[in-house]
């Protein structure tokens, strides 16, 4: 029998960070990967040292671009994506009273709208196949908001939404659509906030594991999430965050207050 040739995955955001770690996680698990960002240094940096991997300049708001790069991955692996990692987004900080209109609708435009056209597109093509898996990168923000973080917490709530819309819609045709939730993790977009020592050491002691998350602990769950061992997990919303966002009652004293009189 012919040996089975290797699975596609996609991966949004994969300049740096979490897309990258995840790409490459992916790539040493054995797939073939199509690694995709608008920084086309940066991703072609990324994708030369693995195997069987390729970068792609793409705007994931641009829907006509979007099919064009698909149909690019199709050509040059001679398959579909069989999973597809929505990590793309960015974050705009500012106090919601003095936020910009413009900065408010690019992080909705980026991070939810990003996500819809790329599941849209993508998943049209694993319907086709009746297989498939999506693995969409929220936030902790989706549980427990900032209220310095602009419209990032709104537009990855929504993502953890939009991920039970497909899971509804596409789980019929064997596609699984699940959502990872980063928490405190030293990488990409939270990686400047850990270069003050204060914020890392408060930030660390507070997590019930007593320590910040790596990329390499999102990139587990992901590729876990993406292969046959998570055949029946579909729908969630995973949080990887050591704790954290249950950790309300770390947080308060442990006794109630002595009565006064």
């Amino acid at each position: 029998m012919p040996a089975e040739v290797p699975k596609v995955a996609l991966v949004t955001g994969a300049a740096g960070g979490l897309g990258a770690a995840i790409a490459a996680s992916l790539a040493a698990e054995g797939y073939r990967v199509a690694l995709l960002d608008r920084d086309r240094d940066a991703v072609t940096a990324e994708a030369r040292p693995l195997d069987h991997a390729r970068p792609y300049v793409a705007d994931i708001t641009d829907e006509t671009a979007v099919g064009a790069t698909v149909q690019a991955i199709i050509d040059d692996f001679g398959a579909a994506p069989e999973v597809l990692v929505n990590n793309a987004g960015i974050v705009r900080f500012g106090d919601l009273l003095s936020h910009s209109v413009t900065d408010f609708r690019k992080v909705l435009d980026v991070n939810l709208v990003g996500t819809f056209i790329m599941s849209r597109v993508v998943g049209c093509r694993m319907q086709a196949r009746r297989a498939g898996a999506i693995v969409n990168i929220t936030s902790l923000n989706a549980f427990a908001v900032s209220p310095d973080a602009g419209a990032y917490p709104a537009s990855k709530s929504a993502v953890a939404t939009l991920t039970e819309q497909f899971a509804l819609v596409l789980g019929p045709y064997g596609i699984r659509v699940n959502a990872v939730a980063p928490g405190f993790i030293d990488a990409g977009m939270s990686k400047p906030i850990y270069v003050d020592p204060a914020a890392r050491q408060v930030r660390s002691a507070s997590v019930p594991l007593g320590r910040l998350g790596a990329a390499q602990d999102v990139a587990d769950l992901v590729v876990f999430l993406a292969s046959d061992r998570a055949s029946y997990i579909h729908g969630q919303h995973i949080l990887v965050d050591g704790g954290i966002a249950r950790s309300l009652k770390n947080h308060l004293p442990r006794k109630p207050p002595t009565p006064t009189r």
